[in-house]
């Protein structure tokens, strides 16, 4: 530190902060010459770049965004190119991206030319660029969800502006029975005396981050005030969050029935019209041939077997007359959306090398005992047992004993079913549990043996190399729970939701990367991490002053700052679990102003109050409709054909791992004029309904609205289709009889 005054003669080193000191012990010559011109104005003869906390963007990052506009542009040109001038320029997503596209490019320029004479500026034009990622025709879920919050928003902005005036009372009713009592709060702070500040404290109890704290002063003055906080809480928290729930799910479940009613009658209107440029004349009825029929079949579905088009023939043609009336014309799409599984059933490899063991006797017995439920039933008690002896101590010698145990177990199971069932049916492409059971297995098996080779060289003694696949077994509990009956609906509906929640992550990423942006710009450098050992003063306030003595600096939320996209998505997820939120916008009010407030508040109205009470309608419409919807009455019809033409199989069957799908299936049709002849003629080929649990919740919502048109209705016309309006899917004037 002694040459550093010849370095900086016009700096007072006292005048630095300690985190400014240790960057300067850090700084070769070269760097102090270099913030020397920077920082002393008497040094340069112009303008200095004022010290700033925000790097500014490299010239490669400029670049990158430059060729990502270019390219944005050039797929903006080419679907303009390939589309009709007049639906191009009707398109609001065009529209979105190329005024995104200029106001980036303005903000470049502005931003470049700014930071050339070392004046910082800020990129307002960042949040704008998941507006890309919305529009592109591939994010159309994504879209879907936007129209439900816009949709939504006129509905929920009059009960969040009723839910606004409460709080506002709320907080006069609290300046004046608190304001002037001279109350403190456990820090120390005056307790109620601001009516900004009131507010803000009521809007965050009605999330219950600060209860009971917030009360606290009032109770202990006086516990009569506590029924002030009960009825805000019973009114405000609980009353009007329900009601933004029920506005948010009773316009999402209307608008999605809207969107619905409009995919169902433009397929009928669709069909229809592919009905009459197919139709012919055949008696006094318009009939589609049955060479017509297959041939349009085969076009849209090219894949399709011979087998599951025959199977479907024999169904839209019931009396085999040759051809396919309208209404049975008209459900040709519903047919092919509905999976018939081809299985084959394939003789075991042992029956073909040694057939006198394995049909003997013992055999049989062993291969129905492996078959039988109970069979299941016992080694789910063995895995719960397992997960029992995993919670012990490993270290106890009879448990590192009872785990060889239960690997023997384990093998002999995978044994005895791979001696069951033929191999290549076992391990099929549907059959998750089997191969997820022998991986488990097989992953335990290796590393115990090598954990005990290990052990007895004596370099070795612990077992943290099994402590992954001790997890991995664990999880082999989730096939008890499936097997229960009446968990498979709930597991059904997660995995039904499962896509789309994936739409909700998108949506969720969309609006935290533009929350995140905005953080980044307005509190960047404010908070700054220090490791945990540190002690120093600048550790102890998160490296700014303005955070002496705040809850903020004593629960060490330092690495809770807007440094960086990462730990701004943590932030952000942090704001959704709701805990302690209010304490994360105090510090950042603190090291900014009391108005960053405002940035918390709209994240919590956005995320917490729309957002999740969408995400929350979504998951409640899925359940209600895998709790009331059976199968279809096509499905019904399927299963009937399949079962009169003898090539039947339950899906309990394929589930126990008797049978598999796509497995070497012969591509032969129906032939022959009864039962048996079909039977022999597929050779071992059979049919089933492929697994409801891999429906949709829209395929589900499509049907219940579908049952509700005749199958003689033609529906409106395409241009009513187009602009249909949830507003009509209820009755103006609702009567009794209407209403019904």
């Amino acid at each position: 530190m002694k040459s550093t005054p010849t370095h900086f003669p016009r700096i007072k080193m006292l005048q630095l902060n300690g985190f400014a000191r240790r960057r300067l012990l850090a700084w070769s010559p070269t760097h102090v010459k270099s913030e020397e011109a920077e920082l002393c104005p008497h040094r340069c003869g112009q303008c200095c770049r004022p010290p700033s906390n925000q790097p500014s963007p490299t010239k490669a990052t400029s670049i990158a965004e430059v060729l990502c506009l270019t390219v944005f542009f050039g797929r903006l040109v080419h679907f303009a190119k390939v589309t009709p001038q007049m639906v191009f320029w009707k398109d609001t997503k065009n529209i979105c991206i190329m005024v995104t596209i200029v106001l980036t490019l303005i903000d470049l320029i502005i931003y470049g030319s700014l930071e050339a004479v070392y004046i910082h500026s800020v990129r307002w034009s960042r949040p704008l660029r998941p507006v890309f990622l919305i529009n592109f025709s591939e994010s159309r879920q994504i879209r879907r969800a936007f129209r439900s919050i816009r949709n939504t928003l006129p509905d929920i902005l009059y009960v969040f502006l009723l839910f606004l005036f409460s709080v506002l009372i709320f907080s006069l009713m609290a300046l004046k029975l608190f304001g002037d009592r001279g109350l403190r709060t456990a820090e120390g702070a005056s307790y109620f005396t601001n009516i900004l500040e009131t507010a803000f404290e009521l809007y965050v109890l009605v999330t219950t981050a600060n209860s009971p704290d917030v009360m606290m002063p009032a109770y202990n003055f006086n516990w009569w005030y506590s029924l002030y906080f009960i009825t805000y809480i019973i009114i405000n928290t609980y009353i009007f969050m329900s009601v933004f729930l029920a506005v948010v799910y009773n316009n999402y479940r209307k608008h999605l029935k809207n969107e619905i009613r409009k995919l169902a009658y433009l397929k009928r209107h669709k069909m229809i019209e592919a009905f009459n440029i197919l139709k012919v004349k055949v008696g006094t009825e318009f009939m589609v041939k049955e060479a017509t029929w297959k041939r349009l079949v085969k076009v849209v579905a090219p894949d399709i077997s011979s087998s599951h088009l025959e199977l479907l023939l024999r169904i839209s043609d019931e009396g085999q007359k040759g051809h396919v009336d309208k209404t049975n014309f008209l459900r040709l799409a519903d047919l092919l959306n509905i999976q018939v599984v081809t299985i084959n059933i394939k003789r075991h490899p042992l029956e073909a090398w040694v057939p006198r063991v394995y049909q003997s006797s013992a055999s049989l017995l062993i291969k129905k005992m492996v078959r039988h439920r109970i069979f299941i039933w016992v080694y789910d008690v063995i895995i719960l047992i397992n997960a029992i002896f995993i919670a012990l101590d490993e270290k106890n010698p009879f448990i590192s004993y009872a785990e060889w145990l239960f690997l023997s177990l384990y093998v002999i199971e995978i044994l005895l079913k791979l001696y069951t069932y033929e191999p290549r049916a076992y391990f099929g492409r549907k059959q998750f549990w089997n191969w997820f059971d022998m991986l488990i297995i097989l992953a335990a098996l290796v590393a115990t043996v090598a954990n005990a080779t290990i052990q007895s060289a004596r370099k070795y003694n612990s077992q943290q190399i099994l402590d992954i696949v001790l997890i991995l077994r664990i999880l082999r509990l989730l096939r008890v729970i499936v097997s229960i009956q009446r968990f498979r609906v709930i597991v059904t509906t997660l995995i039904n939701i499962g896509p789309t929640m994936l739409t909700f992550g998108g949506l969720v990423f969309v609006v935290y990367y533009a929350f995140a942006v905005i953080g980044m710009e307005a509190f960047h450098g404010k908070v700054q991490f220090f490791d945990p050992n540190f002690t120093t003063s600048d550790a102890l306030v998160c490296g700014n002053p303005a955070l002496k003595g705040s809850a903020f600096a004593r629960d060490r939320y330092c690495k809770n700052n807007f440094n960086d996209l990462a730990s701004s998505f943590i932030v952000l997820m942090e704001l959704t679990v709701v805990n302690q939120w209010h304490v994360l916008a105090d510090g950042f009010a603190l090291v900014t102003h009391q108005a960053a407030k405002l940035y918390f508040i709209l994240f919590h109205i956005v995320v917490v109050i729309l957002i999740v009470n969408i995400f929350v309608a979504f998951i409640l419409e899925a359940f209600f409709v895998a709790y009331s919807l059976e199968k279809s009455e096509l499905e019904t019809a399927i299963e009937k054909k399949i079962q009169e033409l003898g090539v039947g199989i339950q899906e309990d069957d394929v589930q126990g791992g008797k049978l598999t799908d796509n497995v070497d299936a012969k591509d032969s049709g129906f032939s022959g004029d009864d039962g048996d002849n079909k039977r022999k003629a597929l050779k071992g080929l059979y049919c089933r309904i492929a697994s409801k649990k891999y429906r949709t919740v829209d395929a589900l919502l499509q049907r219940m609205f579908e049952s509700e048109i005749g199958p003689d209705e033609e529906g409106p016309s395409l241009d009513e289709i187009l602009n249909f309006s949830p507003n009509d899917i209820y009755p103006k004037n609702p009567n009794f009889e209407n209403s019904a």
